[in-house]
């Protein structure tokens, strides 16, 4: 969710401006990319529930390097080449929280193991045996 408050606020800076026509104009095919890259970590929300253990960690492992990826490349390398984005000090705080949180969620995907899996899925999961009706 943190990747939309940062476009959000982006906007901000971009409606703001002394002179809209120097605001950039993406095109529709831009714009339609980045509600595909968007909607990764939506997507994951509900994939991270819904996966079984092995394709729940394939898709973190995934969907946490592309975010990270192209997260990082849209934000630290466009600064270094002299390049001013919407927003930049605040953005660059986002984009920070953003990479270190990806890269957390590849690091714990790379290191799960199927016996941690299979222990909370029982503990969340109900069980009438011990009494447990509600997680």
């Amino acid at each position: 969710m943190n990747y939309l408050y940062a476009d959000c606020t982006a906007l901000f800076a971009i409606v703001g401006s002394p002179n809209l026509s120097d605001a950039p104009h993406f095109r529709p095919w831009v714009l339609l990319a980045s509600s595909v890259y968007m909607e990764i970590p939506i997507a994951m929300i509900v994939a991270s529930r819904l996966l079984p253990f092995r394709a729940n960690r394939l898709a973190n492992i995934i969907a946490g390097g592309i975010m990270t990826l192209v997260n990082g490349f849209l934000t630290y390398v466009p600064p270094l080449l002299g390049a001013r984005t919407p927003a930049l000090p605040c953005y660059l705080f986002f984009a920070t929280i953003e990479t270190v949180a990806t890269s957390v969620i590849i690091w714990q995907a790379w290191t799960w193991s199927g016996v941690e899996a299979e222990i909370s899925t029982k503990q969340s999961v109900r069980q009438p045996e011990a009494g447990i009706t509600a997680s």
